[in-house]
C-alpha cells in the first residue's frame, strides 16, 4: 500500500448523495444498475454504473443516501457515461456493500 499526502486526500471529493433513479443495465458485462444521485446544489445530479445487484433491488435503492466520488472525469462504460464513483466494500463472496452515512446528512455533504 502506498501512502498519500493530506493534500492528495483533500482533492478527492467524497460526498453524500441521495439516489433518485435506478435502471437496469443489461449491456453491462457484469450485472449492474444505472444509478442517478442528487449531490446537492453545488454538484447537482450525476449518474453512475454500480455493481450492487447481488444485495440490492432497484426499488430499495431509490431514496437511499450513498457516498460518491464526484470529481473523477467521466468514464464510458459500454453505452453509458458514468459521472461519479459509487463507493462500497467488497464482501467475502464478492458482493458489493454500499458505503453509506450512518445518519442522514445534507446532499452534497463532504466526507471529513
Amino acid at each position: 500500500m502506498s501512502e498519500i499526502s493530506w493534500d492528495d486526500f483533500e482533492r478527492v471529493e467524497l460526498r453524500a448523495g441521495t439516489i433518485t433513479r435506478v435502471e437496469a443495465f443489461p449491456e453491462a458485462r457484469i450485472p449492474a444498475y444505472k444509478i442517478w444521485a442528487n449531490f446537492g446544489p453545488e454538484v447537482g445530479e450525476k449518474k453512475s454504473s454500480a455493481r450492487v445487484t447481488a444485495l440490492y433491488s432497484a426499488e430499495e435503492l431509490v431514496g437511499r443516501q450513498i457516498l460518491g466520488v464526484v470529481n473523477f472525469p467521466p468514464r464510458q462504460i459500454g453505452p453509458f457515461r458514468s459521472e461519479f464513483l459509487v463507493t462500497g466494500f467488497v464482501a467475502e463472496g464478492g458482493e458489493v456493500v454500499l458505503a453509506v452515512p450512518e445518519r442522514s446528512v445534507p446532499n452534497g455533504a463532504r466526507l471529513a
